[in-house]
């Protein structure tokens, strides 16, 4: 979490030198072939896929898949840099790019709000949280969501909607959001 801020300060401080933002790793894109390795990353964080791409100095790309049908996440390294594709599946990035999840909206990417639950129930895979989101802004008792990505709690997706405001904790399953 600690390398997280750091970049997102890091960024912050290039942005308001008028020097040119770092290019970022990007949520909901993949970017095919051109793969010389790849490894199961148990904590299903892509974080670890970036670092293991700054490491390795064949690394030129890489995309990580998140975990899904009893498969664990996966960290495809890449000697080449390819085109990206949108695919939910993934986030990827080429070397130095760092993961950062986009904040916009006021949703929280890499955050669980755990307790408070009004109630939760089964949604269909959405790389953005926005169903879960929905739901909740349509519930008037509603005042926060989690929404789980699919293969990490379950092999589905799960829309959390709570009755309270509980703390964020950083964890790469989830996106949340308060919206009252």
């Amino acid at each position: 979490m600690r390398h997280f801020f750091t970049a997102v300060l890091g960024a912050v401080a290039i942005a308001m030198s008028g020097a040119p933002l770092p290019v970022h790793a990007q949520v909901g894109f993949d970017r095919a072939g051109g793969d010389y390795t790849h490894f199961d990353v148990r904590s299903g964080d892509p974080a670890l896929c970036a670092a293991r791409c700054e490491r390795d100095a064949r690394c030129r790309a890489w995309s990580f898949s998140y975990p899904a049908a009893g498969v664990s996440a996966i960290c495809w390294l890449k000697g080449e840099v390819r085109p990206r594709t949108e695919n939910a599946c993934c986030v990827s990035g080429v070397r130095g790019a760092g993961v950062i999840e986009p904040r916009h909206d006021g949703t929280e990417w890499g955050i669980d709000r755990i307790g408070g639950d009004l109630r939760n129930f089964e949604v269909v895979a959405d790389p953005a949280g926005a169903v879960c989101k929905a739901a909740c802004e349509g519930e008037p008792r509603c005042r926060a969501w989690t929404y789980s990505r699919p293969g990490y709690e379950s092999m589905t997706a799960r829309c959390y909607l709570k009755t309270r405001v509980t703390a964020p904790r950083p964890k790469p399953c989830c996106i949340s959001g308060v919206v009252r």
